[in-house]
């Protein structure tokens, strides 16, 4: 009797296994969910990288306007090149609040977006408005781009207007930055 149970065991173990047939529809289906996720995934990543960019240039704008309120002087939001200058036009490797010659906060461009802006320097004055030149209220742009095709909106746009509201919106850029 101990024999007929330990080959009735064998035959038992031997049949809990998986077959080659069931393997390779399993690897087949795996295959087919990555090739759908992987793309996806790649597009909200990249989603991401744009925004988190974009709300950063966000709080680094509303950095500058309560420091212009809080010290009671003019302060600057621009693009540099070197974390302590605003730099000319075009130059956003970097971006920074300063007042007069004082570097209040510095933050760093994700090196895989690009980041453009129609007026390199926002400068808020005391009141917290930021005013052209002439006095006029600001409007201002930035853009912020990443050169890929997920997602179709790579594009965010920072728009400042009235002289202190902000905003971010989604483009679509279809691939390209400006």
């Amino acid at each position: 009797m101990l024999d007929s149970m330990s080959g009735r065991q064998a035959r038992v173990s031997l049949a809990a296994g998986f077959t080659l047939i069931e393997l390779m529809v399993t690897l087949v289906v795996a295959a087919v969910i990555l090739g759908i996720a992987v793309p996806n995934f790649t597009g909200l990543v990249n989603s991401s990288r744009l925004t988190a960019q974009a709300n950063e240039l966000v709080t680094g704008i509303q950095l500058a306007r309560s420091e212009a309120i809080k010290l009671n002087r003019t302060v600057n939001f621009c693009g540099s090149a070197d974390g302590t200058n605003c730099a000319a036009a075009g130059d956003w490797t970097r971006w920074v609040v300063r007042s007069a010659n004082d570097v209040l906060h510095t933050g760093e461009i994700n090196p895989a977006t690009q980041v453009n802006a129609d007026n390199n320097v926002i400068a808020f004055r005391p009141d917290g408005l930021a005013r052209l030149a002439n006095g006029n209220l600001a409007a201002v742009t930035v853009t912020v781009c990443m050169a890929v095709a997920r997602p179709a909106q790579n594009i965010r746009q920072v728009t400042l207007a009235n002289g202190s509201r902000t905003n971010v919106a989604a483009v679509d850029g279809q691939g390209a930055c400006p």
